[in-house]
């Protein structure tokens, strides 16, 4: 069996940390076993679509690296999806029901009342051709619902193990609204089986959603229904739902503001809630080869942005110079060269950090002076060129030889005279880079 997934994102917002955690278990799956992975937007609602969120998940997906084999839009399937439907009722499988919303939620405040679950009570099916006749000719438009045999559904869950879901207790599902646009619970089993999804991956959210979604797959195919595997939702790092947060973790937004690298996204998101530990990767080959289904703990994993901040700069660590080259060249730091790049990686945390580095090496730099008279002693030691990486022992011992001081009494006044900050690449390194001119300037209290 050619394994195939999919994910099908709406194009009505922009893509969060909880959309990815999706996308990228599907495409790991795949990969590693040589599947297919497709991307279908779930686009039927026109209201909300816009050709600015699907540009915008595009442009997410690509920069993840969760490239597609496959595409496909809900809003360019609307005949198959009206050729369906008329196959269901020509079976008996469907049924046009009239209620407005209106009298839909106050049948769910009647039932709820009541202490009553809020399934809806299959009225429409008590109506006459007759009544359906009338209620048309007023003007009425039908929405048509999906008749779910009231037996018990069950499937053996990749993540979840056994489930059984009895269908009595669940509101026949509206696959067709009266303005005749189909919803998304219709067209994702008819996309599913047209594309033939082997495998569907998703949140635990969607359980009901399966339990629905199966019984509506044997009413269009004998095809069996694919394999399903729900997987826990993520919560903040203090256990707090993140539903109503997504929209500050958005996919944009940590790329263009907080600079979070795409590889620290994805190699948190695959050990999120494994026995693995999160580590820093630099490939998606290097996931898709350790991810597997059975690792995802039923516990609900945390996600901690602040983690994904470190993981972030571990990789820019770790991170080759070929790699960055021209996204340095498109932020103006064109000068970076491969040395400078290796020289000070390890003091990143995000990569415009390269930027602070090197104005701190070669100038404008506003020297921090706390302590004059021992850096002008300090200044009148340094030693003569040529410079290299042995010239900030040789100077810092004169200078403890002359004054006495060692530890941070010694090294501290001096990074901050010669760069501003009392953090950063080691001096051994940046000294040279500094020069002698500069040195000197900086650590008599003038501006370099």
């Amino acid at each position: 069996m050619t394994i195939k997934v999919r994910i099908a994102p709406s194009p009505t917002g922009l893509l969060h940390i909880g959309n990815i955690r999706a996308a990228l278990f599907n495409y790991l799956f795949a990969r590693k076993y040589g599947g297919s992975f497709m991307l279908r937007l779930d686009d039927t609602d026109q209201e909300r679509s816009t050709p600015a969120f699907a540009s915008a998940i595009d442009r997410d997906l690509k920069w993840l690296g969760l490239t597609w084999d496959a595409f496909a839009r809900q809003s360019d399937r609307l005949n198959r999806y009206a050729e369906v439907l008329e196959q269901l009722k020509s079976a008996g499988r469907v049924y046009p029901c009239f209620e407005t919303q209106a009298e839909l939620d106050l049948k769910r405040k009647t039932q709820l009342g009541r202490g009553l679950p809020p399934v809806y009570d299959r009225a429409a099916l008590k109506l006459t051709d007759a009544d359906r006749a009338a209620l048309i000719a007023s003007g009425r438009k039908p929405h048509w619902r999906f008749k779910l045999e009231h037996t018990d559904v069950v499937w053996d869950d990749v993540i979840q193990k056994h489930k059984s879901f009895p269908a009595a207790s669940l509101s026949d599902p509206v696959l067709v609204r009266e303005d005749g646009v189909p919803l998304y619970t219709y067209c994702s089993v008819v996309d599913d089986i047209d594309f033939g999804i082997t495998h569907i991956i998703r949140g635990e959210d969607h359980v009901t959603n399966t339990a629905v979604q199966i019984q509506i797959w044997r009413g269009i195919t004998s095809v069996a229904p694919p394999i399903f595997a729900h997987f826990p939702l993520i919560v903040s790092a203090t256990g707090i739902e993140m539903s109503k947060r997504l929209g500050t973790l958005s996919i944009a937004s940590m790329r263009d503001e907080m600079q979070i690298e795409p590889m620290a996204i994805n190699a948190l998101l695959a050990k999120l809630g494994t026995s693995d530990a999160i580590t820093p990767h630099l490939t998606l080959e290097e996931l898709a080869g350790e991810f597997d289904l059975g690792k995802i703990s039923r516990a609900t994993p945390k996600f901690d942005l602040t983690e994904l901040q470190h993981l972030s700069a571990k990789i820019l660590h770790h991170t080759p110079f070929a790699a960055v080259k021209d996204r340095l060249q498109a932020m103006n730091l064109s000068m970076i060269d491969d040395a400078f790049w290796v020289a000070m990686r390890a003091n990143l945390e995000k990569l415009s950090d390269i930027g602070t580095w090197w104005h701190v090496a070669h100038g404008p730099v506003t020297p921090v002076v706390t302590e004059p008279d021992f850096v002008a002693a300090a200044a009148a030691l340094l030693p003569a060129k040529p410079w290299d990486e042995t010239t900030w022992t040789c100077w810092t011992n004169a200078v403890k030889e002359k004054t006495g001081r060692k530890g941070k009494d010694l090294f501290r006044p001096l990074r901050l005279a010669l760069t501003g900050v009392d953090h950063g690449p080691e001096m051994k390194i940046l000294l040279p880079m500094i020069g002698e001119e500069r040195a000197h300037a900086l650590l008599t209290g003038k501006q370099a």
